[in-house]
């Protein structure tokens, strides 16, 4: 059973759901700003995101030496206060009687600028499990977006069309490309394209930026970048992985037409993209007390769980069943190369073929 439960910010944070068996009958309810304020503050203090006057290196200091993600005994803390406040108590109701009747469940979230950043898939539903325990879980993109009339869903055949690490004046984010990959064509402001055109998916790995308007969000090519607004008519294969800071931020802003949404406009049915600033292995060796980096890379691995969710049938599922491996090594061991950080940043924004 798949539920739908959108946020918005209007003063107090509006919190409405609707089971889409049962779309006539929508929940709606009002969570005190007050209530949730709290745990969304800690929430952004735990993150590797620049507060206005702070540089990116003191966001990454901030979030790795003290932050309550790089910490599992304050991240169990922060993820469960999060929950409280974010799920209100007949939703959860409902939500349980779903589990305990046995039918699989999947949640969509539509999240508001306040709560874009909110790792879902971690929040501590109870003492021993979190979301991802019980639920599969994707973002839901705005209704004008999924559904837009002139929108047509690719296929999923194809080949792999790929920017892995390209080369631009921000650098490198991984320091090998992981052999699996190797292979791919690093495809440039020029190539790009026409090999969307042809692909069933596509993998980016690399930088992205963030401006003002979302439409002015910046994807990072040899020989230039891609803005939002650059992408818009172009033919985007059925499954679209954006493995960059910030890359999947469309909710931050009122109009959410950013990355993620021009994709989703030109026929991606799964696009993942990551919600705050991901942290490479080289600030994750410096900054991060303990921090070891496995052989290959902490973000090469990363890169490689999407790559083969892509693959699959059912790519929410895919990232989920990784992000629960990672969630229970996380709470048996609280090693720094677990941390949250990396693998809760990621989320998967579902939109199917709009209805006939």
């Amino acid at each position: 059973m798949t539920v739908q439960v959108t946020y918005v910010d209007a003063g107090e944070l509006y919190v409405s759901w609707r089971w889409e068996h049962d779309p006539d009958n929508p929940r709606v309810l009002i969570l005190p700003r007050d209530r949730v304020g709290p745990p969304l503050a800690a929430l952004a203090d735990a993150l590797p995101t620049s507060r206005p006057g702070e540089s990116a290196h003191q966001a990454l200091t901030r979030a790795l030496s003290r932050g309550a993600l790089a910490d599992r005994d304050r991240e169990r803390v922060l993820s469960t206060s999060l929950a409280a406040a974010l799920v209100p108590a007949q939703l959860a109701r409902e939500l349980d009687a779903v589990i305990l009747a046995g039918d699989q469940l999947h949640v969509r979230v539509q999240p508001s600028p306040s709560t874009t950043q909110v790792p879902w898939e971690t929040l501590r539903v109870d003492e021993a499990e979190r979301f991802v325990h019980n639920a599969r879980l994707s973002i839901l993109t705005p209704a004008t977006v999924r559904n837009a009339r002139t929108r047509r869903v690719s296929p999923s055949t194809g080949p792999v069309a790929g920017a892995v690490d390209p080369p631009t004046p921000l650098g490198r984010v991984l320091g090998e490309i992981p052999e699996a990959l190797a292979a791919l064509d690093v495809l440039d402001r020029d190539t790009l394209r026409p090999a969307l055109a042809e692909a069933g998916r596509f993998l980016y790995v690399g930088h992205v930026t963030t401006a003002a308007h979302a439409l002015d969000a910046r994807l990072h090519l040899a020989q230039g970048p891609l803005t939002a607004a650059d992408l818009l008519g172009w033919r985007i294969p059925n499954r679209a992985a954006l493995i960059a800071c910030e890359s999947g931020g469309d909710h931050r802003y009122a109009e959410p037409s950013g990355l993620v949404a021009a994709l989703v406009h030109g026929g991606a049915e799964y696009v993942t993209a990551t919600r705050w600033v991901l942290p490479t292995d080289a600030g994750l060796t410096a900054l991060l007390p303990g921090f070891t980096a496995p052989a290959g890379g902490t973000l090469a691995a990363a890169v490689l769980a999407v790559h083969d969710a892509q693959q699959q049938e059912d790519p929410v599922a895919a990232l989920n069943d990784w992000q629960r491996e990672q969630a229970d090594r996380w709470e048996s061991t609280g090693a720094p190369e677990s941390t949250p950080l990396v693998w809760a940043a990621f989320g998967t924004a579902y939109a199917p073929a709009p209805p006939s």
